[in-house]
């Protein structure tokens, strides 16, 4: 189109690239997995362990942090009869 004028500049893309966001945070997720419905199996269990282990930790002090991480982590232990077992070199 000769009558339209042509910029390239580093930023010009930004915003196509920004609303490709999404796609390319599912993308990331789907690094690993065979298909579609294996990522979606195993993130469906996953979703639901996963807060377990994080808790939000900027609104608690660091004594507070471990203090929870060992709770959580001793009823993990409990849930999944892990106790006692020996850690993987």
């Amino acid at each position: 189109m000769p009558s339209v004028e042509h910029r390239s500049h580093k930023g010009l893309n930004n915003r196509a690239e920004n609303s490709h966001q999404p796609a390319r945070q599912r993308e990331r997720a789907m690094k690993g997995f065979r298909s579609v419905g294996a990522a979606q199996r195993f993130l469906a269990a996953f979703s639901g362990i996963s807060p377990h282990f994080r808790p939000r930790r900027h609104l608690m002090t660091a004594t507070d942090y471990r203090t929870e991480m060992i709770i959580r982590f001793a009823i993990w232990n409990q849930i999944t009869g892990s106790v006692g077992l020996p850690a993987a070199a």
